[in-house]
């Protein structure tokens, strides 16, 4: 059976039998931060989570609970006050190809076309230009801009131009892909959309990401494990794997996942889970 002839529980089951790996380890972290005033704040605390390679990570949690420090120490923009973050068996301490991050706002250079934007990082990598160009169009086609290419960003939706930063994220073919909120901004339906076309990259490319979300909803359907931290300091509560199926290539893919009687069972849990800790408080 051809791979993408494969249910999604064919490929779970698949995935866990491969030698995958361990992607990202993340030991002991602790994240301390000083503020104008000269007080210390701890916005991490003892974080432990071994990311495997193939696995899609999806981490919510309130607003402040450091889901984009941690995420920052991922893709070595910031570093850990104690502990270490390790990928691939060496420690991260800086920035690096390997690591791809997709922000909220695309940072898209505007005197650059589409295709110019997606060739750039493959560009500073050294790769030829025929090749980079080839590369390019592949992206392009893969997140249905194959006629956009010559167009700036200016002229793009936001929907397309978050498309165009995941093509240039994608071409550079990092081994781990980072995405911080990066569908936030968007409006429903084309959130929905490009939560599907993600699910279908990620279906056929097989990398390893790590996506940050305010959507409980959103996380269960991209997600093969789901992070729920607290907050304050924040740390890892519960960490959930999904195994609801689901295939981009089916049009009622969304449907069918929000219809399992588990999508509603789960989404009860995470959500109660978030907000466990206030009730507390109060």
């Amino acid at each position: 059976m051809a791979k993408h002839d494969m249910t999604w529980d064919e490929q779970v089951e698949k995935q866990s039998m491969d030698a995958r790996g361990v992607a990202v380890d993340i030991r002991g972290v602790n994240k301390r931060f000083t503020t104008l005033e000269g007080n210390e704040v701890t916005a991490l605390h003892d974080i432990n989570l071994t990311i495997n390679k193939h696995d899609f990570i999806c981490v919510v949690g309130r607003s402040g609970c450091g889901k984009t420090t941690l995420l920052n120490m991922l893709s070595g923009f910031e570093k850990p006050s104690d502990g270490e973050v390790v990928a691939d068996g060496r420690v991260i301490d800086g920035p690096s190809p390997r690591r791809g991050v997709v922000f909220q706002k695309p940072p898209l250079y505007p005197w650059l076309t589409v295709r110019g934007n997606v060739e750039f990082g493959m560009r500073m990598q050294g790769v030829a230009s025929r090749e980079r160009k080839e590369i390019a169009e592949r992206y392009l086609e893969m997140v249905g801009l194959k006629d956009a290419g010559d167009r700036r960003p200016y002229e793009l939706s936001g929907g397309m131009q978050q498309r165009a930063q995941i093509a240039r994220v994608l071409a550079c073919d990092p081994d781990l892909i980072l995405m911080d909120e990066p569908y936030g901004a968007l409006d429903a339906l084309t959130r929905e959309r490009l939560q599907n076309e993600l699910l279908r990259i990620w279906f056929e490319k097989r990398k390893t990401v790590f996506f940050i979300t305010h959507s409980v909803d959103e996380a269960i359907f991209l997600a093969t494990r789901v992070i729920v931290m607290s907050a304050h300091p924040g740390t890892v509560k519960m960490d959930i794997p999904i195994s609801i199926p689901r295939d981009p290539a089916d049009p009622d893919n969304m449907d069918k996942v929000r219809a399992d009687p588990r999508f509603a069972e789960l989404r009860d849990m995470i959500t109660a889970a978030i907000y466990e800790q206030d009730d507390q408080d109060e």
